[in-house]
């Protein structure tokens, strides 16, 4: 009997469903339960009071302040907002409470309708080390490892070398590579061990980890499971999500290039019977990881919807948010596995408000002018003038492209990257286009060591993308600040004196002589190369000009003396720098203050005025957008003030740590 044609035994209808989840995920929610005729509850922190899915909700309740364990972790509060409303259900998204059984617990305990597995599923399979071993009973592969109730840090040190190094330390509680270190030997491993305890206790309200051994260079494989009350249960196919920086994926595609139909119909099968052993209800993720070899091993379940659900969708044409909703309210599946099909290739990828070039950093702060893609499904909640709150995960927005095949959604994401504007935050859209561009995933050859291996060419800057950049910047700037003393309206220059402009531009310092040899029409100069640029029109954000016989156009936002540019899909930053003092040289170096890299929360201070450091030693850790950045002495020396304590709040280079060089004294000459 199909799916479909199930008798429907057990019914638990609601009409207002409650998103206990913020940005992207809560607009994507709204959108299909709207669809189906279900009113909406926002739930916010003081920090999104402005944010869109307030907007964009039926209601919304303000749940406390901006750090996550002050509202979106607070259990009471988001129970009491379904009360206050009026809601029925809940939907967890993903992060924050969704893997999390006492919260599907207390939502049971009120009446409510929890949008995913039960308390005991999430207890069998949510968390990594109950899942481990259901999976080993079961005989399913799974990596060697510790899972043990013993969480004191001799046991696993122990436990660690007895596994052998390199060893992984993972959270038991959560996902997202949050709480998870590759330990590489023996000597690191007490501070990697509180690093990950201390950021899955602030992700996740658990501390516990497990350990794995660590498998060289394989792709991570995971399969879409759903399931109903009645038995029934299904797989969606598997994604590859092996491209990945801090553990964390960055890209996803559907079908995976190294799965062929045989390996699918198992690792799917073994997902599966996993999924009717615990008599799952709703979305699920089993994740495995792919050695060279064709083997599978059993990583983790997680019991919740996927940030990279949609590639998913594309490939199978279902609404999974739909049939979450669908299977909560007691419905059957509405497909059997016979029923499921796959069309053409899908990829996503995440734009995170981070600085590759500075280890991945997550940066906060205003997106000045924000504007996607049509061609794509973009996922989002931005908007040109909306904030980025430090307090929680970096990513902002998802691009997904579905084509024919492989290729073809590659260039079609590729070319929607391209057109995608994200000014006034530091993204790592740049860094996507490479990774989309390089030959390694081109041929579909990425494991989850691709962006370690190729750092150096996916870092690698455009060297004559940003020499013409910094010339259109320079046109523009002369521009927009009015220098235009010897013309009139509408009558064209033959010559003029060369202008002189200074501005930083990829964190250097670029000296530009600018001569105007017409209307609008100018000689360039910067170093050895001179470009000649006619600027057609610059309204609306936009610049359409010649460069050196070229028609190109460009976005831009300007504030100040900063200047925005986004140009041939890559953002610049430029700092007028004109009418600013010549900085003198060495004015910064070695001034032994170490400053906040970007916006955050004291969670560690390991230094105490005093003592004695060494270039190099750990001093600060702040966590931003819930992961955890150490901060390291910038030179030998001594302490002499130290301006943060742990739970403060620091803005981006502000100076935490002061070190005073020592000298030493030199050694007495003999008599």
């Amino acid at each position: 009997m199909s799916a479909s044609s199930s008798s429907v035994q057990s019914l638990t209808p609601f009409r207002k469903l409650l998103i206990a989840n913020r940005g992207e995920i809560a607009l994507r929610i709204i959108r299909s339960a709207h669809a189906l005729g279900y009113r909406t509850v926002a739930v916010y922190s003081t920090a999104d009071a402005d944010a869109r899915h307030v907007r964009e909700a039926d209601q919304a309740v303000c749940i406390g302040e901006p750090l996550p364990a002050l509202s979106y972790l607070r259990i009471p509060a988001i129970v009491e907002a379904a009360r206050l409303s009026g809601a029925d259900a809940v939907h967890p998204g993903y992060g924050f409470l969704a893997e999390n059984d006492h919260f599907a617990q207390a939502c049971k305990d009120a009446g409510l309708v929890f949008i995913g597995p039960s308390a005991e599923a999430i207890v069998s399979m949510g968390n990594k080390a109950g899942a481990k071993t259901l999976m080993m009973a079961a005989g399913v592969p799974c990596i060697p490892g510790y899972q043990g109730e013993d969480q004191s840090e001799e046991r696993l040190a122990k436990e660690a070398a007895r596994i052998g190094f390199p060893v992984m330390i993972k959270a038991t509680a959560g996902g997202g590579g949050r709480g998870m270190r590759l330990v590489p030997s023996a000597k690191e491993f007490g501070e990697l061990l509180r690093s990950a305890r201390s950021e899955a206790q602030s992700a996740f309200s658990d501390p516990e980890v497990i350990l794995e051994r660590a498998i060289v260079e394989p792709r991570h494989i995971e399969i879409q499971v759903f399931a109903d009350r009645y038995g029934n249960a299904i797989h969606l196919g598997e994604r590859d999500c092996s491209v990945q920086r801090r553990h964390q994926k960055l890209i996803e595609e559907a079908p995976s290039p190294a799965v062929n139909a045989d390996l699918r119909a198992r690792m799917g099968a073994t997902a599966v019977a996993a999924v009717k052993a615990i008599r799952y209800e709703g979305a699920g993720t089993l994740e495995f990881l792919l050695d060279s070899e064709g083997n599978f091993y059993f990583m983790e379940m997680n019991t919740r919807l996927q940030v990279e659900h949609p590639v998913t969708e594309a490939i199978t044409g279902l609404d999974l948010v739909a049939m979450q909703l669908r299977v909560a309210a007691g419905e059957p599946l509405p497909i059997t596995q016979e029923q499921v099909t796959f069309t053409g290739h899908a990829i996503e990828v995440r734009l995170c408000a981070e600085d590759a070039d500075q280890g991945f950093m997550p940066q906060s702060g205003t997106m000045a002018l924000w504007h996607m893609p049509t061609q794509l499904r973009v996922e989002h909640a931005m908007r040109s003038g909306a904030e980025i709150p430090p307090y929680y995960d970096s990513m902002i927005a998802k691009l997904i492209s579905h084509g024919d095949n492989r290729e073809a959604a590659r260039r079609k994401l590729m070319a929607g990257l391209e057109d995608a504007v994200a000014l006034g935050v530091t993204t790592n859209q740049a860094f996507l286009q490479r990774c989309l561009g390089h030959e390694v995933f081109a041929v579909g050859g990425a494991t989850t060591a691709f962006i370690t291996q190729n750092q150096d060419a996916l870092l690698a800057p455009d060297v004559e993308l940003q020499g013409r950049a910094a010339a259109i910047a320079a046109v523009l700037l002369y521009e927009m600040a009015g220098d235009r003393r010897t013309r009139a309206p509408g009558r064209r220059m033959t010559h003029s004196l060369p202008i002189s402009l200074r501005f930083e531009i990829g964190g250097k310092l670029s000296t530009a002589g600018v001569v105007l040899i017409g209307q609008r029409h100018f000689d360039v100069t910067i170093g050895a190369q001179t470009f000649v640029i006619e600027l057609k029109e610059v309204a609306d954000n936009e610049a359409h000009f010649l460069c050196d016989g070229l028609f190109e156009s460009a976005a831009f936002h300007r504030d100040g003396t900063l200047l925005l540019l986004h140009y041939r899909g890559v953002p610049v930053r430029i700092e007028d720098k004109t009418r600013a003092a010549s900085a003198k040289q060495g004015d910064a170096a070695g001034d032994g203050k170490l400053r906040a890299s970007m916006n955050g929360r004291v969670v560690a201070v390991m230094t105490a005025v005093g003592d004695m450091v060494e270039a190099g030693q750990p001093m600060v850790t702040l966590e931003a957008m819930k992961m955890e950045h150490i901060h390291a002495a910038p030179m030998t020396g001594k302490v002499i003030a130290l301006h943060v304590k742990t739970g403060d709040q620091v803005a981006a280079s502000r100076v935490v740590v002061e070190i005073e060089a020592v000298v030493k004294e030199p050694a007495a000459t003999p008599a």
